[in-house]
Order: structure tokens, then C-alpha cells, then sequence
């Protein structure tokens, strides 16, 4: 690591850099040089001097900067005498610049500032041509045309370049900065600050400097290079308020403070406009407390209120300046500034320097605060912050006398004689690494022991107040203190009695809102150390004036300004100088007058209790950092590469809050989109153009059929994002552990387990939960349909049909003794079908009409799939097969695999026909996935639909019935199921005399099935004694209508049709339990579930207004009661590519009585949308 400085200004102006190799402060070399401010950036630091001007100090480097400057003699050719300097009135000048526009004769240049010198004359380059044969001229036939070495007959002009190059002198001291000329220098400056040297579109590049003078007006410094490192003049920025100061980050970020209190930030910035374009105004963190002080950094912006609290602002990025919120930090100080790599430095209330540790990009607010415990001077000892020399402290006879003060005390003015060295003094204790912190109680000081064991109480810290002034000077403060302080053999003392104590200024009330600005005035200082030097001998005031080191040089300085912006540190340094170790090194909020009193408690026990406020915990922020693909919002959609970021901050009572940002740019604009963390409903992998992708919902997005859809380059990394996501969404929600026995289930057309934890007014009459707001998470394993019930029983079956069960707990986190997590294995099916076109001179053909599908299609013939195009649904699958013809086509193929139509698109069927002039069959290929859940697998029957029985709440059974149907029809009970042993023990054949394609078992062991020919059935007489019932009875289905899926809940039946119509059996009663008549109650269903409280889930094939959406939504019937069982309309939830969902397992009852309305306006769809639909509201248009 290279070696870099950091930098600090005392209360007196004077400059000290720290370096990281080093181990003690260094003053400037120049004594005479008081600045009132500082700004570093990379080799470089920029100060604000008390006679108003800026100063410079280039950090000495092996490569010297030069600078050449360059000027082109012009001569024209006449027939009298040759070239000569004789120009034609519209002719450039005879000495210019390149141009020929501007005149530049040799005598013209001057250095810039006494920092230059000259290396040499004035010489000619001879890099055109041969050199010293064409003395350096360059021919052309006028003026402006193209120059060349070679002279030729109709070589009228001339020219030839003189070069004299000077070197800047002035590296490792501090320059001054001359005022422009000829243009008007600004008025003076209050404040500067550099930056942008590592902007975010291209690093590496020379830094900028802003100003901001003391009538609140910007300047930004022109000509910066790294050839001319003064820069050439000052260009006014047009502010809209009065600017106090201003920070610019080593990046695109500039904010600024106005006097009123509130930030502005600077918007626009890059390096075609370095300047910006416009100013947004943001609001100071505390709305009664005004801002104080602003530091950004590459991604981060800090402030300081008036009442010395810290304040962090999340959300910053290059695309929001703005940032989205303020972060309260423990901490109390006076300035802070932000450096390289993000890194904090800070000024403390103390006026001692601090440097919070552990920022790192993943945690940009660090977790405390720790001194910069550097060596001073000439003495060995370490340089502690202020409060610690100045309270924790006691009498000894061999230390000078002192009195404890918060300014310099009159230790500064040098050493006593001998004969008085025995006077009582303060001795400072061992520096420990206190973190800083907010607290709205002060300790009282602590008890200092006299030679003669008497105690008296220290008088309370001297507050320096702050301003711009720095007209005191160091003479005034030794002529005022030796004339009107008395010596102590004026004052004679017996043993025993104590000595009154110091007058000190008083303290500054911390409300903030009259604190000035963040300098020092010395009178004030001066004051404060004459009032407390009584008790000092005349010889001791006289002692000082022959003393070599400065006025509060002694116990260390009292800094006013620090600036890390050149000095390489981050978390992981090993600086001497730094070090996290000691009593308190967590992130606690303690005062520094709390933290010297609390040091000193174990070594003085038997002294008065030392009252303090409780510790708490600062808050923090989090971020987790990455690149990612974006599936474009708005047309032409496309894949747009993006950069992401979680931030989670962490408030002091442990509460936490997340946003997602998506950063992306829009016609050379940055511009981002955020989601809150407590707005995302589902995070759910998807299947688009073979990426790792996935589907982040919220309940606005749902509603608009348009999730946030992001890819990874990885499957790890999508993993990685989904589970960071989850589990931020779960703890926001207090959610943890595995699903409950009320939870709803279903399932992805991915395959993906999604699982939603139900609230109690979720099935409310009145105001029921909308299904937009419902959160999902998934659980790891891979299914096509999943079943429940509230009894803790969960089945599932994969594509490729075999059955597993819920093996994981429930409502706890999962054991690490119990292996819950085992391998689970999928396979499916993926088809492309081949299509041709019979005509009379070749027969059947590849060669299509024009306006026909593509000859290799899918299904539907709209998108173009050859088996050489078509790959696994997402890259976790992997192919186990190769293309083979499918005859298993629903109906049926000829010997080849073919069906024939009469046309596309229209039914196929299985033998030829002389109407037959298209035809296609279907090609499959298997692929495998493999992953790991808490599934556990029923060997050894495949089965292709299941069905459990729904119970109440207080429902207890020993065996719980389930009914499932084998891939080849057969009707199968479990026996030996129940909620100690899910699985059950074996399986029971029941006889049909055909295979059946659906079955669903409800309340009162109801049980029925769907044939595969659209038949509908009931068996009769099931009971726990008789599981397998003893007949089928045979119900009519609806007129001209096949049945193909239902399900059965406690006192209702619901079934859904191969034309997506849903309807609802009329007449059940405990007498007639086979019901009377169907009656229609909506179309475009694809699934539909009831569950034990007779509710009604769908899954439907579209949402009404949004005809491009992928089929598969979740839907949910509204109205249905004990007179409506029909229910009234459909709330519609979560959509695109949902294949299964089980609501089997909720029978938690909503509450009895009227249900207050939710806050806000009414989220239940039954008021917010027209029922425009009753008993067929989920028509897809």
C-alpha cells in the first residue's frame, strides 16, 4: 500500500499531516502558515489560508511537473525578400498560438505563480524533418492550409514552433495560489472541498476544486490538469440559495449546504460538464435541528446536525444523488470527511480526531468509532483525544500545574521552574478507544485528589466557540495572560484548602440552532485559557516566552478540520495509529464526557456514582452489491445489463428496513428503480430466453401484470439473490422458520413450491385480505401440484410422477440434527411438433403457405422451435434422452406418429382422411433436475393426481384419509397416514371399471372422481371403518360439457371443464350428498381448490385487460357465505406462469363480529373493482 497522509488543521490555523507509515503528527514546515481549512484528495491537499487566499501542497513525487509551452512563428514568402515576418493585413500574427488566432510573442509568457521556474530558453522543433536542415519550418501554400517539411514551388507561407518548458518548484510545501488575472478573482472563500478524480464513467483522471465563498455564492476552479495543478481560473456555478459549504466526492456526487439549514446536490455531473447541469433540494435529517456540516464520498453521503449528531443518508448512487432516506449513527462531532475507498474521519465534540472502523462496501456506515491515537511532538507518549487528557485524570507533584479545560490549558505556555515543580497538575491518563455516541445527559466530572487528600470538583469543559475569525494572535494570548493573571506567591495557600475554581466561558446550549460554522475563534479560546491561569507563578507566564514549541503544543493540538480524502485506509489497514481494541470498540453512543467518566470508575470506586444514560446500539447500514441483466419495462423490451444493490439498515431497537435499487441508463441519462423490501409479495424463478432468471412482485406490479423480471449470469448467483431477498422479506415480516399447518400451497409451471402464510382475514366476510398483498416464498424442492390439509399432512407428485411427502417441520426452524433436506430428483417431457402441407405434386412437405405455422413449432404453432433451437426449461435442467416421435398424443397418431387436420389450426385426430391437407406429429425429449428439499419420496407408484381430506382446526384423527390416482387410472387409498407418520403405510387398490383422470376427497369423506372420458363419480359409504367405500355411483355431467379437474370442501363441490369453464354442484345435503344440478359459475379456469371452510381458490387462465400475460393466476372468490356459496366475484392475485394451488390446509375462521376497515383506502377488490361479473367475473377478454 503506498504511503498517504492525512491531514488536520488545529484551532490556531496550524497544518499537521499524519502519515500511514508514520507514527506522530507532522507540522507543516512553514510556521507562518495558518490555514482555516483543508481538502485532500489523491497526492494533493488544498487549503483556505486566514489572509483568504488558497494554498496547495503537491506531495513530492520522482516525477517532476512539467509544462511546455509552445508559440509558432508565421512568415509569407515576396518576390523582394524572401520569407520574411512581413505579413498581409488578413494574415494570422507573426508570433501565435497553433491557430493562428491569437497573438503570442515570446516576451508574452510569464510564469504563472513564483512555484514555476523556467528549465531553459526558447528553442525551435526540429521534429519536422530531417533535423537542422529545415530549421524547423513548415511549408504550406496559405494560411490555413496543411503544413509540411517539404518546400515547393508554390510554398508561399511558413511557420516553425518555438518550445520553452518550466517546471513546477513547489512540491512537498504549501504554494499560494495567485488570483486570476485578467478576469476577477472570487470574493473570498469560506470553504472548499476536491473531488472528481475517479468519475464513475472513466477513473484515473485529474481532481476538480469547488468553492463556496462567504456570501454563499459557488466557484468551481477551471484548468486543473496534471500538467497544471494550480488550474487557471475560477468559473461561477449559479446556486438558487445562499451555499454554506460543500463536499464533492471522488466520484459524480456534490452536495452542498445552504445557510438555512436544508442540502442541495448537484445533478448532472460528468466529465463533458464537470460542473452540472442542475440543483435538487434535499431536507436536513432532524426537521428541528438544522444541518451543520456535509461530507460524500464514491457512494455515500454523511452530515452533521447542529446538535453534533451524525447522520448517514442511504440510498446514494451515482443514478440517485439524491439518496432515499437518513440514517441516525451514533456519534457526537463537530465535522466529518469522507476519504478514499469511503472511509470516515471525524472531528469530535472533544475536538480530538476519530476514524470509524469497519466501512466496508458492504457495510458503508461502519460500527464505531475509534481516536486516531498518533504520537506529538517531541514526546513519546500518544495524542488521545481531547476530553480524555482533560477529565480522567489526578494530582501529582512531579507534572506541571494545569487546569482541565476544553481548549489549551496553560500547560501550553511552557515549563515551570524547579522550585515550583511541585505544584498539583492534572495528570493524563492512558488514552482508550472510546466510540463516540449520542446522549442527552452529562456526567458530572470527576474528583481530583490535592497533595493533602482534599477533593474539589473540576470546573466543567470550556467550550471554543466557532466562527471564521482567526485575528488573534499568539502574542496577544501571552501579553494578555501575563499581565492580568496574578503569580501564586501572591496567593499563598495552606494545606487542606481548597483552591476556587477556574472561571470558564459557559457552555453553548446544544439545540444547534445558533451554532455557527465550523471554524474557531481564538478570543474566545484566549479567554477561556487566561480565566483558568490563575494559580500560576509569574516566572512559569515568563518561562514561555523563551519556549521554542508553540502555544498548545504541550498536551497535544485542538484540531478544528481534518480531511482524509488523500489517505489510503479501509477496514482491513494495519495502521499503527489506529486500533480497534480497547474498552468500548463496539458501536455504543456514549458522550466523551460519559466516556472519561466511565474509564475511571474501576480504578475509584469508593468516589460518588457517575450517573450515564443507558448504552444503545447505533444504527447501521448494510449492502450487498451486483450485476445483473433487466428485462426492459417498455417497448422494444429487451435485456439490459444493470447494476443492483440491497441495502438494509438496522435501526437502534433492531428493527430492520430494505430497498432494492436497480440501477440502469436511459440515453446517456442514469436513472434507477426502487422496491421497497416490505412491498415485495413473491420473488418467483421464471422461464424466459434460458437464463437464470427471476420474477420480483409487488402488490403495484401485480396489479399492472408487470414484474420487476432480473437474470443472473449464474445459478449460483440467482440462488444467492433470491435467498438474500427472501430472508430479508421473511424477518421484515416476522416470518421465519418452516411453513405452518394453515399455509397455502402452490406451485409454478417451473416447478417452483410457493407457500403463503394465511392471516385471519384472509377469508373475512368483510374486508377480506386482497390477494395482491399476499406475501409467497418458496420452499426448496420441485413439484407439478402440491396437497394439504390443516393436520399437517402435505403431498406432492412431480412431473414425472412420482409422490413425495412433506418431511420438514412445521412453524420452527428446521433441526440441524435432522437430515430434513435430502435429495430430490424431476424429470419432464419437452416437445416441439413437426408440421406439413400436403400438395398434389410431392404429396406431404416441409413446404408451407405463406401465411401457415413454421414447419417446426410449438403447440400452438406461434413460435418457431426446431429441436435444435429448443433447450431444457432452465439451465438447472440437463438432458437424459435424445428426440424421439410421441405417440402417447391425445387422439392418437398413425404407425409414423403423425395426426391429421384439414388445416392449421384445427383438431387433429389419428388416421388420414381425403379432406386431410395437414398433418403433424409430435417430437419429445426428456430432460432431468435435481435438487435438494425437505421431501422425502413414497415409492413405488407413479401418480398423477392426489387428494387429501380437509379438516378444522379442532379436528383429531388418528388416520387421515388420502386419495390419490395412479398415472394409469387407478383409484389408490392410503392407509396408516396420519400427522406422526405423513407417508402412511400402503396403498389400497379400489376397483373401476375405467381409468380416471381426476379425484378429491372432502368433508364427511366425501369422495369424487372424473373419468377419463368426462364421467363424473361418487363413492359411496366411506367412513374411517370402510376407507374404500363400497360403490361408485355415477353423476351426470354438465350438458356437452367434459369434466376434468374438481375439488371437493365441506359442504361443496366445484369442478372445471376442458373449455376452462368452472361450475358448481347444486342440491348437496348430508341426505343426497350426489347433489342435484350443475350450474356455471365462470369460464377461463384452469384449477381450482376449496378448502375446509367451503373457500374457493382458482387458478385462472388470464387476467381481463392484460391478454399477453403468461396463463397461470392466482384468483380468489369473494362473497361466499353460507347464503352465497356461489360467491359474487373474483379478486385476482399473483400471475404468469402459476400451475397449482392448495388452500386445503387454511382453516383458521375469520374473526366473528364487524372487522374494522384496513388503514388507508380499502384494499378489498369486492369495492375497489366494478363488480361488473357475478358468477362469471373471471371472463378473459
Amino acid at each position: 500500500m503506498p504511503i498517504t497522509l492525512l491531514w488536520a488543521v488545529d484551532v490556531y490555523g496550524r497544518v499537521y499531516s499524519l502519515s500511514t507509515a508514520g507514527q506522530r503528527w507532522v507540522r507543516a514546515d512553514d510556521l507562518l502558515l495558518e490555514l482555516k481549512r483543508v481538502t485532500a484528495g489523491k497526492g494533493r491537499c488544498w487549503g483556505i489560508g486566514c489572509d483568504h487566499h488558497i494554498y496547495l501542497n503537491i506531495m513530492p513525487s520522482e516525477t517532476s511537473i512539467r509544462y511546455r509551452e509552445e508559440t509558432y512563428e508565421n512568415q509569407r514568402w515576396n518576390p523582394v525578400d524572401g520569407f520574411t515576418d512581413v505579413l498581409l493585413p488578413t494574415d494570422r500574427w507573426p508570433w501565435s498560438d497553433v491557430t493562428g488566432m491569437n497573438p503570442q510573442p515570446l516576451h508574452s509568457f510569464q510564469l504563472p505563480s513564483r512555484s514555476w521556474e523556467w528549465e531553459g530558453d526558447w528553442y525551435v522543433d526540429q521534429s519536422c524533418g530531417e533535423p537542422g536542415q529545415t530549421g524547423g519550418w513548415e511549408y504550406a501554400v496559405d494560411f490555413p492550409a496543411n503544413f509540411s517539411p517539404d518546400k515547393k514551388w508554390n510554398s508561399c507561407v511558413r511557420r516553425r514552433r518555438w518550445i520553452r518548458y518550466r517546471r513546477y518548484t513547489a512540491q512537498g510545501t504549501w504554494a499560494k495560489i495567485p488570483l486570476d488575472s485578467p478576469k476577477k478573482p472570487p470574493l473570498p472563500l469560506c470553504d472548499i472541498s476536491c473531488g472528481g478524480w475517479e468519475m464513475s464513467d472513466q477513473s484515473g483522471r485529474y481532481p476538480y476544486l469547488w468553492g463556496v465563498s462567504q456570501q454563499g455564492q459557488v466557484w468551481f476552479r477551471e484548468g486543473i490538469h496534471p500538467r497544471v495543478p494550480e488550474g487557471t481560473s475560477w468559473e461561477e456555478v449559479e446556486v438558487p440559495k445562499e451555499v454554506a459549504q460543500l463536499s464533492a466526492g471522488p466520484g459524480d456526487l456534490l452536495w452542498a449546504l445552504l445557510w438555512d439549514g436544508n442540502l442541495m446536490v448537484r445533478t448532472g455531473l460528468s466529465l463533458d460538464s464537470p460542473t452540472g447541469t442542475s440543483w435538487l433540494e434535499v431536507e436536513s435529517p432532524s426537521k428541528e435541528v438544522e444541518a451543520l456540516h456535509v461530507a460524500v464520498g464514491v457512494s455515500v453521503v454523511w452530515v452533521v446536525t447542529k446538535d453534533y449528531k451524525v447522520w448517514f443518508r442511504r440510498g446514494v448512487n451515482s443514478h440517485n444523488p439524491c439518496g432515499s432516506g437518513w440514517i441516525s449513527i451514533g456519534g457526537e462531532m463537530m465535522m466529518v470527511d469522507v476519504g478514499l475507498n469511503d472511509q470516515v474521519w471525524a472531528v469530535g465534540e472533544d475536538r480530538g480526531v476519530y476514524f470509524r472502523m469497519g466501512v466496508t462496501q458492504a457495510e458503508p456506515s461502519g460500527n464505531g468509532w475509534i481516536p486516531v491515537s498518533a504520537q506529538w511532538g517531541s514526546n513519546k507518549e500518544l495524542s488521545p483525544p481531547r476530553d480524555e487528557c482533560e477529565f480522567s485524570g489526578h494530582l501529582t507533584e512531579t507534572s506541571q500545574g494545569s487546569a482541565p479545560s476544553g481548549s489549551d490549558s496553560d500547560s501550553e505556555l511552557g515549563p515551570t521552574n524547579s522550585e515550583h515543580s511541585a505544584t498539583p497538575v492534572l495528570e493524563a491518563a492512558a488514552p482508550s478507544i472510546v466510540p463516540l455516541g449520542g446522549s442527552d445527559t452529562s456526567a458530572p466530572p470527576p474528583e481530583v485528589k490535592q497533595p493533602s487528600s482534599a477533593s474539589r470538583q473540576d470546573a466543567p469543559k470550556a467550550f471554543i466557540p466557532a466562527s471564521d475569525s482567526f485575528i488573534n494572535s499568539l502574542v496577544s494570548d501571552r501579553d494578555r495572560t501575563s499581565t492580568t493573571q496574578p503569580s501564586i506567591t501572591e496567593m499563598p495557600q495552606e494545606d487542606g484548602v481548597e483552591l476556587p475554581p477556574a472561571p470558564v466561558l459557559p457552555t453553548l446550549p446544544a439545540t444547534g440552532h445558533d451554532v455557527p460554522f465550523m471554524n474557531v475563534d481564538l478570543e474566545g479560546a484566549g479567554a477561556a485559557r487566561s480565566a483558568q491561569a490563575a494559580g500560576r507563578s509569574l516566572s512559569d507566564v515568563l518561562g514561555t516566552l523563551e519556549n521554542p514549541q508553540g502555544i498548545g503544543e504541550e498536551d497535544g493540538p485542538v484540531w478544528a478540520w481534518t480531511s482524509g480524502g488523500g489517505c489510503d485506509v479501509d477496514a482491513s489497514s494495519r495502521i499503527s495509529w489506529l486500533s480497534s481494541t480497547g474498552p468500548l470498540s463496539s458501536s455504543l453512543s456514549l458522550t466523551p464526557v460519559q466516556s472519561a467518566a466511565w474509564s475511571e470508575q474501576p480504578q475509584r470506586p469508593q468516589h460518588q456514582e457517575i450517573t450515564r444514560k443507558p448504552l444503545e446500539r447505533s444504527n447501521s447500514v448494510w449492502v450487498r452489491k451486483g450485476a445483473l441483466r433487466w428485462w426492459r419495462d417498455w417497448k422494444p423490451q429487451r435485456w439490459v445489463d444493470v447494476s443492483v444493490a440491497l441495502e438494509q439498515s438496522t435501526k437502534s431497537d433492531g428493527r430492520k428496513d430494505s430497498i432494492f435499487f436497480v440501477y440502469y441508463t436511459q440515453y446517456d441519462e442514469k436513472k434507477y428503480l426502487q422496491v421497497f423490501i416490505n412491498e415485495v409479495t413473491a420473488l418467483v424463478p421464471v422461464l424466459q430466453d434460458c437464463h437464470y432468471t427471476f420474477a420480483v412482485y409487488t402488490a403495484e406490479r401485480t396489479k399492472q401484470r408487470w414484474p420487476l423480471i432480473l437474470a443472473a449470469p449464474s445459478e449460483k448467483e440467482m440462488n444467492d439473490w433470491l435467498g438474500l431477498l427472501s430472508d430479508c422479506c421473511c424477518e421484515w415480516r416476522g416470518i421465519a422458520g418452516a411453513p405452518t399447518r394453515q399455509a397455502l400451497w402452490s406451485t409454478t409451471s417451473k416447478g417452483d413450491i410457493m407457500v403463503h402464510e394465511p392471516p385471519l382475514t384472509l377469508e373475512a366476510a368483510a374486508h377480506p385480505m386482497a390477494c395482491d398483498l399476499m406475501f409467497w416464498r418458496q420452499i426448496p424442492g420441485h413439484l407439478r401440484c402440491v396437497e394439504s390439509n390443516s393436520l399437517g399432512l402435505v403431498w406432492g407428485i412431480g412431473w414425472d410422477g412420482a409422490a413425495w411427502v412433506y418431511s420438514g417441520s412445521f412453524g420452527r426452524q428446521p433441526s440441524s440434527v435432522n437430515p430434513e433436506i435430502q435429495l430430490q430428483t424431476d424429470v419432464r417431457s419437452v416437445h416441439v411438433y413437426e408440421n406439413q402441407r400436403w400438395n398434389p405434386m410431392t404429396g406431404y412437405t416441409d413446404k408451407g403457405l405463406p401465411t401457415d405455422r413454421p414447419m417446426w413449432s410449438d403447440e400452438s404453432g406461434l413460435k418457431e422451435c426446431t429441436k435444435g433451437s429448443t433447450h431444457p426449461p432452465s439451465p438447472q435442467w440437463s438432458w437424459v434422452s435424445e428426440w424421439a416421435v410421441d405417440f402417447s398424443v391425445p387422439g392418437g397418431t398413425d404407425k409414423e406418429g403423425w395426426q391429421y387436420a384439414a388445416d392449421f389450426p384445427t383438431t387433429f385426430h389419428g388416421h388420414k382422411t381425403m379432406k386431410d391437407f395437414v398433418r403433424r406429429r409430435r417430437w419429445t425429449r426428456r430432460c432431468k433436475i435435481t435438487v435438494r428439499g425437505p421431501w422425502k419420496m413414497v415409492p413405488p407408484i407413479h401418480l398423477s393426481d392426489i387428494s387429501l381430506m380437509p379438516c378444522l382446526t379442532q379436528s383429531k384423527m388418528e388416520q387421515v384419509p388420502v386419495w390419490a390416482l395412479s398415472d394409469k387410472g387407478d383409484v389408490l387409498c392410503r392407509l396408516g397416514a396420519s400427522p406422526q407418520n405423513p407417508a402412511g403405510s400402503s396403498w389400497l387398490h379400489v376397483g373401476t371399471d375405467q381409468p380416471f383422470k381426476s379425484i378429491s376427497i372432502g368433508g364427511a369423506n366425501q369422495v369424487w372422481a372424473i373419468a377419463r372420458d368426462g364421467a363424473v363419480f361418487y363413492r359411496g359409504s366411506v367412513s374411517p371403518q370402510n376407507p374404500a367405500g363400497e360403490c361408485w355411483y355415477h353423476i351426470p355431467s354438465p350438458p356437452r360439457q367434459n369434466l376434468r379437474q374438481l375439488s371437493v370442501g365441506r359442504t361443496s363441490v366445484f369442478a372445471v371443464d376442458d373449455n376452462g369453464n368452472l361450475w358448481y354442484r347444486q342440491g348437496l345435503t348430508p341426505s343426497y350428498p350426489q347433489g342435484s344440478a350443475w350450474e356455471l359459475i365462470s369460464n377461463n379456469v384452469t384449477k381450482v381448490s376449496v378448502g375446509p371452510l367451503d373457500q374457493v381458490w382458482i387458478i385462472a387462465d388470464g387476467v381481463p385487460g392484460f391478454p399477453t400475460e403468461t396463463p397461470g393466476s392466482v384468483c380468489h372468490r369473494l362473497g361466499l357465505g353460507p347464503m352465497a356459496p356461489k360467491g359474487l366475484s373474483w379478486d385476482y392475485g399473483i400471475g404468469g406462469g402459476w400451475e397449482h394451488i392448495s388452500v386445503r390446509g387454511n382453516s383458521a375462521e375469520p374473526l366473528r363480529g364487524p372487522v374494522p376497515p384496513p388503514g388507508g383506502p380499502s384494499r378489498s377488490p369486492a369495492l375497489q373493482r366494478p363488480a361488473a361479473q357475478v358468477n362469471g367475473s373471471a371472463v378473459c377478454v
